[in-house]
């Protein structure tokens, strides 16, 4: 009977810590892809005046809480918050960071995916982790892959997203898709 106790605290002590943890950051999530949408919205407001070419897209669409995307040029982007809270693996960087090493809660971080194409195979170019305290890392291609690695400093700070949403921009216009080999589709099923 005793060890059923013990077993019931232990349940106790994670829904307390942990669980709530998972809630907050999974709220601070919610708020920074709140924010991360009107940024887009506002960016997309300071390009288009200056695009003189009608064929030239440049326009954003919510589809749903969770997801948007952005038709721009020729090309798309889809922001999607994932509903999940992750804790990053022990062998990211991030962890030799006194800020995650020295308070282990703040290794836990919410995500918001960024894909290029729609229709067509989709790329994985970035991904923003967000933790408890609005702190974020990105991992991603191209700048987003180096320019936001340090969640101690980076915040979601309307400049910083602002800047994340740049870099996914120019990264989705300068990707060009690249014909495969003549041999691999050199028969298909009619």
């Amino acid at each position: 009977m005793k060890k059923l106790e013990v077993n019931r605290q232990t349940i106790l002590n994670l829904l307390e810590s942990k669980s709530r943890l998972k809630q907050d950051v999974s709220q601070e999530t919610q708020t920074v892809f709140k924010k991360l949408k009107s940024a887009i919205e506002k960016e997309i407001i300071e390009i288009k005046p200056s695009i003189n070419d009608e064929r030239v897209r440049l326009h954003a669409e919510e589809k749903g809480d969770n997801e948007v995307k952005v038709m721009i040029g020729s090309d798309a982007l889809i922001f999607q918050m994932h509903s999940n809270v992750f804790r990053l693996p022990d062998d990211n960087a991030a962890w030799e960071r006194d800020y995650l090493k020295n308070q282990e809660e703040n290794g836990y971080f919410g995500v918001i995916n960024i894909y290029n194409r729609l229709n067509d195979t989709g790329f994985l170019i970035g991904r923003i982790f967000i933790n408890r305290e609005s702190h974020i890392l990105v991992e991603g291609e191209g700048q987003l892959g180096f320019l936001f690695k340090d969640p101690e400093t980076n915040t979601s700070s309307s400049e910083i997203l602002k800047h994340i949403i740049q870099c996914s921009f120019s990264h989705a216009l300068d990707f060009d898709l690249i014909a495969p080999p003549y041999e691999m589709i050199q028969e298909i099923s009619i």
